[in-house]
């Protein structure tokens, strides 16, 4: 079975008004998202999403594309990792490794409906068939639409939310704690919550001492963990923070390859790493970085805020290893509610049946892609 073409979805059709102070550039990230196809000269056909803008992961496409052309369908990792080594010279990361994270995902969709297998069970095995979803949403203020928000999600019947960005961190102390205040009362003590700071925001100012008051007082309304509170790359810094930290520290979304989060899980410089399978290479390399973190008792809880098919492939992930505990839940969730056949539902008790159909186990909308695709030249660069 071969590859006969791959097409590129843009998706581009839910941009909120975020305001820190002024407007957020329209092409913030999370609100591009692009879906990547590709075909067999045997009929059946995988899906990936690159954690990127559908300008660029078009690009990509256009200079992959014959080294993809011809290659075996069937051989996810071999394909995908000669192409991590063909593009090398590329530059390790970025677009490049964005868009042979998808065409991974992809082709591990069409290996699962070539065998009627899901890709868990390719991985070799399910050590569980259900998983927490976390709810992941904005800060906002005023607290009154967070609170809606929260209150509408508890009723889908989650009972875990992470709150991120908005204002959190670019204020003041008072405000930070304010939004936590208001979110835990919202959602009772029974409810699981997370705080995402966004320290891979541009110019993120805070530093050290900040982040150890800050975690101080995530403490005192029982956070779950402190996602990304320091700049992305400061690794002497997360090490400090982690061992002092009251509640544990999450990050690395933003890392991509293998080989970027080795000293990360050497030194035990989060207590959760967050590996994003559409920036750091797809279901394989993703795979690879989570084996190497729990060879190394180090939890990994992928991020996801993209599509359902990084949710999909993120739960065929949880379902083949034995310390998986959470998903990430983009909420609303435009991508991930809005372009399947079937959207997910959780359960009552707050959890995600994992698909164990063919390959990533959804069946994805076209139309409704198109649809949510429309006017995407009006956003080019």
């Amino acid at each position: 079975m071969k590859i006969s073409a791959i097409t590129v979805f843009p998706l581009t059709s839910e941009r909120p008004e975020l305001k820190v102070g002024k407007p957020i550039h329209p092409s913030w990230w999370g609100y591009d998202q692009a879906l990547v196809k590709v075909d067999t000269d045997e009929g059946i056909s995988g899906w990936g999403t690159a954690g990127t803008r559908w300008e660029l992961a078009d690009a990509a496409r256009k200079v992959l594309t014959p080294h993809f052309i011809g290659e075996d369908a069937l051989q996810p990792d071999a394909v995908t990792e000669r192409a991590h080594q063909w593009t090398f010279w590329y530059g390790r990361g970025g677009t490049i490794t964005n868009f042979v994270g998808a065409m991974n995902q992809a082709l591990w969709d069409i290996f699962g409906k070539s065998t009627g297998q899901s890709v868990s069970r390719l991985f070799g095995g399910r050590f569980t068939d259900t998983i927490k979803p976390y709810a992941s949403m904005l800060f906002e203020w005023p607290v009154d639409q967070m609170i809606r928000q929260l209150e509408a999600g508890m009723e889908l019947n989650f009972r875990a939310f992470k709150m991120g960005w908005g204002t959190f961190g670019r204020v003041d102390a008072n405000r930070d704690r304010e939004l936590v205040s208001a979110a835990r009362k919202a959602v009772g003590d029974d409810v699981e919550i997370m705080v995402d700071a966004g320290g891979s925001d541009i110019y993120w100012h805070n530093g050290l001492k900040w982040a150890m008051e800050t975690a101080r007082m995530l403490a005192d309304y029982n956070v779950k963990w402190f996602e990304e509170p320091l700049r992305a790359d400061d690794l002497e810094g997360y090490k400090a923070l982690t061992a002092s930290s009251p509640v544990p520290i999450s990050g690395g979304e933003v890392l991509t390859r293998r080989q970027a989060f080795e000293p990360w899980i050497r030194e035990r410089a989060v207590d959760i790493l967050q590996p994003d399978q559409t920036i750091c290479g797809g279901l394989s390399e993703t795979r690879r970085i989570w084996q190497m973190a729990y060879d190394n008792n180090v939890q990994v809880i992928t991020h996801g805020w993209n599509t359902a098919v990084g949710l999909a492939a993120d739960l065929q992930l949880a379902a083949s290893m034995p310390d998986s505990k959470y998903v990430e839940f983009w909420y609303p969730a435009p991508y991930v509610d809005g372009i399947l056949v079937d959207p997910f539902m959780l359960n009552a008790d707050g959890l995600l049946d994992i698909p164990d159909k063919p390959g990533l186990g959804i069946e994805l909308d076209e139309d409704a892609i198109k649809e949510r695709g429309k006017g995407a030249d009006d956003y080019g660069l």
